[in-house]
């Protein structure tokens, strides 16, 4: 997706929505693939999804950890080669630690999961920003912008017939590799508000 499809350049800014781990074999690769983009001084800004939420957390143990390997923690761990989460090297922890709830521009919001508008101020609730799913974007509060998001896995029919207007999510299942109509990446190329899509190839 990122070297071929999008080719990257360094004049372009690139935003992820998170879930960078527990969704597949290789979580070290893909925070391992992030942090060399931004050692190369590409422009990549992190979202925080709730499965890093999830990591995060799983360091206080108890319940955190088992809701946490009930999620794919598990796969994670073994990854990047650790068998508790406290082992994780300082550089992966930075890494999910200054991973952002939400980015905002004049002209889009990015956020993992979504926003919720019944709040006095939508950017107070990360818990919604990493768990909410079904919820009505508030034009006065977006104020022509574009919200984009992930979270709620749709069929890539549904995503890529989406109309880039208020909210946009390109989430598209590519993790369930094994259910009909999912199975994709998607990206978003906001200046040309055209999808991008790459299938899973695991």
């Amino acid at each position: 997706m990122i070297t071929d499809k999008i080719d990257l350049q360094k004049t372009d800014v690139l935003y992820c929505v998170g879930d960078y781990i527990d969704r597949g074999p290789d979580g070290k690769g893909v925070v391992d693939f992030i942090l060399e983009l931004k050692k190369n001084n590409y422009q990549v800004h992190t979202l925080r999804g709730n499965h890093e939420q999830m990591l995060l957390d799983a360091r206080r143990g108890g319940k955190y950890m088992q809701l946490w390997t009930m999620n794919g923690g598990y796969s994670t761990l073994e990854s990047f080669g650790v068998i508790d989460v406290n082992d994780l090297k300082a550089e992966y922890m930075d890494f999910f630690k200054q991973t952002l709830f939400f980015v905002e521009t004049e002209e889009f919001i990015v956020v993992h999961a979504g926003l919720n508008f019944d709040a006095e101020d939508p950017y107070q609730d990360k818990e919604a920003m990493l768990w909410i799913r079904n919820y009505s974007p508030d034009p006065d509060f977006l104020k022509g912008r574009l919200l984009i998001h992930g979270h709620t896995p749709r069929p890539r029919e549904y995503i890529l017939s989406q109309e880039v207007k208020n909210r946009v999510n390109i989430d598209a299942g590519c993790v369930y590799k094994d259910m009909e109509g999912m199975a994709s990446l998607i990206a978003l190329d906001f200046n040309k508000k055209k999808f991008i899509e790459v299938g899973n190839i695991d």
